[in-house]
């Protein structure tokens, strides 16, 4: 089973991450934050990665820190499930449509964290979350898990869509990635032996 559990605890935030990579996307995701929830549990359920998220941050200051840190959380959980990546099919992809909003995701799990995120969400709030902090959790997951990951708005003028969309886009691609290649089962997939 690739699974992990990742404890990290600040002077600003609490979080427990667990995930299971071989699941079937249950989510059990509490933040305090009520649209990133609804976010977690989009990328649970479309990648099939069964994930706990507890956390508790300074949201008395903003969302911030906790968003980031569930992603530096997450990100840590996935590297230390995959292990040493043998046999997983490394790249995905995906163009996910929902409503007026079209978003395209790549992604390499590479071990090279690298992120371009183009979402131009058109509006600072979701409700009472900033919008800029999608683009901080795809980061935060990007660079924690070794992830070359990238994601394009097509279409969109709903910022819900947009983001949700982004969610799912990611989840989607993620899932192809880490499916294992029943041609290469044995092996990492990489010229260079290690990933």
């Amino acid at each position: 089973m690739r699974t992990a559990t990742i404890t990290r605890k600040t002077a600003e935030t609490d979080i427990t991450v667990t995930l299971n990579l071989d699941g079937t996307g249950i989510y059990d995701n509490q933040t305090g934050v009520g649209f990133f929830d609804h976010m977690l549990d989009q990328l649970s359920r479309h990648a099939l990665i069964d994930m706990t998220v507890r956390a508790s941050g300074d949201l008395h200051i903003d969302d911030h820190h906790t968003v980031e840190d569930v992603g530096i959380a997450i990100g840590q959980a996935l590297t230390q499930a995959m292990g040493d990546k043998k046999g997983i099919v490394r790249y995905g992809s995906c163009h996910l449509a929902m409503d007026d909003a079209q978003v395209r995701c790549a992604l390499d799990l590479s071990a090279r964290p690298y992120l371009i995120c183009n979402l131009d969400l058109p509006f600072g709030k979701i409700g009472t979350f900033d919008t800029e902090l999608v683009r901080e959790f795809f980061q935060a997951i990007s660079t924690h898990g070794g992830i070359t990951l990238h994601i394009d708005k097509l279409h969109g003028f709903n910022a819900h869509h947009i983001a949700e969309a982004a969610f799912k886009a990611v989840a989607r691609a993620l899932r192809d990635a880490l499916e294992t290649d029943p041609r290469k089962s044995d092996a990492i997939p990489s010229t260079k032996g290690a990933l």
